[in-house]
């Protein structure tokens, strides 16, 4: 038994051996070496004639090799011969996000050990299968693919009040998959793991005749946002309040000069964060100095005026930054989807009534009078 166990020791140590001169070897006895994984899972919510899924594939390539990714799929998990999302060619480009880099590749490739993020949107039109889960599959321009990071799609949303009243609301760099959205790709590490708190984020800014402003654009008072109302999207706890940080001049980004160095502590401005229960927190960023009604541990009914719109924080004009996330801590937790009960979107020259759906970027939206 000793001689033969001796034999199988040599045998595997020189198979090793082998694996580490022979690339080619490696390649025919082991599986393609990309981890694949979704961190955060994503919410299906309704807009616009369509169920949205939005969230990120992570993969690692765990070889000592480049990998040149040729497509990857989105498949429903309990129907895996329907794919939900493929992306090839340049579609693929466009969600593909080196870790570390803000430039699209030129080649969508892992290098070895390296992790790029997959920016995933699906819209299935009404009438399709919405999946209650999903898996993935990874192809290589090798031929080579994995398959795995089976997840949830989670399909109970918060429905919410508005966070503003009124005509002519536009959802800037709200809900969308573009490359220059800085909310969907605002992946940063916090507490130690990678988070998107502004996956579903909107900057709320009035407009009247398709202008934000009217007069002097250096000027807070031009714009139709600034000093506009903000309320409370459901009845909670005020988790946390800040204000007292003074506004910002407006200015372009190239000549922005903030009130305040931008840092943790003031990127939000004067904020008002909101307990909802069931571990998710609506956000209001950028709020007037002087203009919050609202104290933490305070008790707020939906609909309730609590502040009202600024410059203040990272806003180069007046708007309010409105998200909600999974945690009571400033970008730390993950953005969540959500519904708001009603209200109506500009098409053309009228309005389109919408229920319990998220507005997605720049549409147009009357959330109607102030109450």
């Amino acid at each position: 038994m000793k001689t033969m166990a001796t034999a199988l020791l040599t045998c595997l140590l020189g198979l090793f051996a082998s694996l580490d001169a022979s690339p080619a070897a490696a390649k025919s006895l082991f599986p393609l070496q990309v981890a694949i994984e979704v961190p955060f899972a994503p919410a299906a919510f309704h807009s616009a004639g369509a169920t949205h899924l939005v969230y990120e594939l992570y993969l690692t390539n765990f070889s000592p090799s480049p990998v040149t990714i040729k497509r990857i799929e989105a498949l429903d998990a309990d129907a895996p011969a329907s794919a939900v999302l493929a992306l090839e060619g340049d579609a693929l480009g466009d969600a593909f996000a080196p870790v570390g880099s803000q430039a699209k590749p030129s080649a969508v490739q892992l290098a070895p050990g390296s992790t790029a993020i997959i920016y995933l949107w699906a819209s299935l039109k009404d009438g399709m299968r919405v999946p209650a889960r999903l898996s993935h599959r990874v192809s290589t321009d090798e031929d080579d693919t994995v398959e795995g990071a089976v997840i949830a799609v989670q399909r109970d949303l918060p429905v919410l009040g508005p966070p503003v009243r009124g005509q002519g609301w536009l959802a800037s760099d709200g809900p969308s998959n573009a490359r220059d959205n800085h909310h969907r790709r605002g992946v940063l590490v916090l507490d130690g793991k990678p988070v998107d708190s502004r996956r579903y984020a909107i900057d709320w800014m009035l407009t009247r005749n398709g202008q934000t402003l009217t007069g002097d654009n250096g000027v807070r008072e031009s714009y139709f946002a600034f000093g506009q109302p903000v309320y409370a999207v459901a009845d909670g706890i005020v988790a946390h309040a800040k204000d007292g940080q003074p506004d910002n001049t407006p200015a372009l980004p190239a000549s922005f000069h903030p009130a305040l160095p931008i840092t943790m502590d003031t990127v939000a401005g004067n904020n008002i964060v909101l307990d909802l229960g069931h571990d998710h927190y609506a956000y209001y960023f950028h709020l007037h100095p002087g203009s919050l009604l609202v104290k933490a541990g305070d008790h707020v009914r939906r609909g309730q005026l609590i502040g009202r719109i600024g410059c203040s924080g990272d806003a180069t004009v007046p708007h309010l930054h409105f998200e909600v996330t999974t945690s009571p801590k400033l970008i730390a937790g993950d953005g969540v989807a959500y519904a708001i009960d009603g209200y109506r979107v500009q098409i053309g020259d009228g309005w389109d009534a919408r229920k319990k759906e998220l507005p997605l970027d720049k549409m147009v939206v009357d959330f109607g009078p102030e109450r």
